[in-house]
């Protein structure tokens, strides 16, 4: 079946708006106008995405979000009046896998939409995802490198060493985690992992700087590989 898209939205004509479009692309849709209600429905109708307003009665979006990232990995692209900085960044920050400011054109909420889709394959993903020693939870946002076959101290305890990321640097270990051995280019990350669009492909290479640190001193030296002209590659630890 075609996926369906959870509205939240308490403006009846934006979100009729949106449900016109959605619909006319294929999409199933299901509109809610606050945020408990949203809540409520979720884990009945298993949306594949949910699309948020912020500013709603009773539970806000914020809120919504972040019950939403305690659940699970439900895709979620907030649509909002809210267009400062500091929003759009505690949007990420909190989860959202796309920010959208009001007045918008519906025709790319609907392509941002599909894009969101296509880089996270709906919320059906395993939860967990296994690369050698490495270990990354999808749902509670944990990363860690597992203690080595051989038994030798790694500096943690018997469970592994956590990684302390960003939510960028887990975004991109989780994306390459999905397909390894894979070669993964800037652009394809920044389209992936970068909300916005609006990131440069030297970004991508201080994430991975980053984060190929904190893996090195985890015990997992060497994991992620440059791909001299070409970008990254994630194999086993």
């Amino acid at each position: 079946m075609n996926a369906l898209i959870l509205i939240a939205e308490d403006e009846p004509e934006i979100a009729e708006i949106l449900d016109a479009y959605l619909t006319r692309e294929g999409y199933r849709t299901y509109r809610v106008g606050n945020g408990q209600s949203a809540l409520d429905v979720q884990p009945l109708l298993k949306p594949d995405l949910v699309l948020l307003d912020i500013k709603m009665p009773g539970k806000d979006g914020w809120e919504v979000l972040a019950e939403l990232r305690r659940r699970g990995d439900t895709p979620v692209v907030i649509v909002t009046a809210l267009d400062q900085d500091i929003d759009r960044l505690q949007g990420l920050r909190i989860g959202a896998d796309d920010y959208v400011v009001k007045p918008f054109n519906p025709v790319e909420v609907v392509a941002r939409i599909g894009a969101v889709l296509r880089r996270t394959g709906g919320s059906r993903a395993e939860p967990v995802l296994r690369v050698g020693r490495l270990e990354i939870d999808t749902q509670s946002y944990v990363a860690r490198v597992r203690p080595s076959e051989s038994g030798e101290p790694d500096g943690s305890a018997q469970g592994g060493v956590e990684l302390a990321l960003t939510l960028t640097e887990f975004r991109v270990l989780a994306h390459m985690a999905k397909s390894p051995n894979r070669v993964f280019t800037r652009s394809e990350l920044i389209d992936a992992c970068l909300p916005g669009g609006d990131a440069l492909e030297r970004t991508v290479d201080s994430h991975m700087s980053n984060l190929r640190k904190k893996l090195d001193k985890a015990g997992a030296a060497d994991v992620i590989a440059v791909v001299r002209g070409v970008g990254y590659r994630l194999g086993g630890a």
